[in-house]
């Protein structure tokens, strides 16, 4: 079989699941430029083909998707037009799916998206796959049959974070570390202004022994405080140094449509700390069981999920991320590759 993928930007978690693809075929993956804020060094196994797109008029992008001659063509959303003309061709020849991480809201936006979607989305696409419940009632709205809808799109490199799990648990027996750990872009939407202040707020109120780490670039300068350190974008090949040393993850964004950060976090046994505009929470956090949720954008909740962790024992800490990691195998790339096997 022979899978296309016409992407936006791929991530190591996308690939994660395209190499367990390819034990089923080949796979072509048709992608934007690399996102600046997120430069990420990419490897591929030889059945995975990849093609810039910036590299491709439309004419030359039809006649690369002939010859390819896909068994199924899976689209990032409907962003892109080329991408849209290129599938609507192949609608009704073979499976076409949309993929789509957007909540619904019933914005203004949304209700006109449903009326369009009948002439538009549901004579270009055969089904749907969304990650969560959230995305699964916006399919819905947008005409897509309850059967032709998939959930469980996103999924991290299960295997890679569960060796972290392993490798650093009984480490964390003999001393969990009291350092929160943030891993995200350096901008508004992320919250990471708030979390700072609420950090360095909590400290002045009630001095401790928790640091804030922080791993991310983007157009926001980071703080200077000395419990809170910055060291930058990290390849994912680099990240279990960092998990080893911190012990409780944080995600205040004021929009996360899912976060496939938190998928990897909790496989690696971490509490973690949501804002409840984090779509993966739905998924990955068992409030009280596995960590605490926290009002996006509001300082005395974010504190106050803080002061709920720094109360914690840490065999208490120790059973949170038990329970995370335990809750990070309802989705895997294995998961990822059934869904899509399913629709053929």
């Amino acid at each position: 079989m022979k899978f296309l993928f016409l992407y936006t930007e791929i991530a190591e978690y996308f690939l994660a699941c395209c190499h367990e693809l390819t034990k089923h075929g080949e796979v072509h993956i048709v992608r934007w430029a690399v996102n600046k804020e997120a430069p990420f060094k990419f490897q591929f196994n030889e059945h995975i083909k990849i093609y810039n797109k910036e590299n491709y008029n439309i004419k030359e992008l039809q006649e690369l998707v002939k010859t390819i001659n896909p068994s199924i063509i899976i689209c990032s959303g409907w962003i892109d037009r080329d991408y849209l003309k290129i599938t609507k061709t192949y609608y009704g020849k073979i499976p076409t799916v949309m993929t789509c991480d957007t909540h619904w809201t019933g914005s203004l936006k949304q209700q006109i998206a449903r009326v369009l979607s009948r002439f538009t989305l549901l004579k270009t696409f055969s089904h749907a796959w969304v990650p969560g419940q959230s995305q699964k009632q916006y399919a819905l709205r947008l005409g897509f049959k309850v059967g032709k809808i998939l959930t469980g799109f996103y999924s991290c490199d299960l295997m890679r974070f569960e060796s972290i799990y392993q490798n650093q648990f009984q480490q964390k027996q003999k001393q969990f570390p009291k350092r929160f750990l943030f891993v995200g872009r350096y901008v508004e939407l992320k919250g990471i202004k708030e979390l700072w202040k609420a950090f360095i707020d909590l400290n002045d109120e009630q001095p401790n022994d928790w640091e804030l780490w922080c791993l991310g670039v983007g157009d926001i300068t980071p703080i200077k405080h000395p419990k809170i350190k910055h060291f930058g974008f990290v390849q994912p090949s680099d990240l279990s140094s960092y998990a080893k040393q911190t012990g409780v993850f944080v995600l205040p964004s004021r929009f996360e449509p899912w976060g496939v950060v938190v998928h990897e976090y909790a496989a690696s046994g971490f509490p973690l700390l949501l804002s409840n505009q984090v779509g993966a929470k739905e998924q990955f956090l068992h409030v009280d069981k596995n960590g605490f949720e926290f009002e996006a954008g509001n300082m005395e909740s974010i504190k106050l999920a803080l002061k709920k962790v720094m109360a914690l024992k840490d065999i208490q800490l120790l059973d949170m991320g038990a329970t995370s990691n335990k809750l990070s195998k309802s989705i895997s790339p294995k998961t990822w590759v059934d869904s899509l096997l399913r629709i053929l």
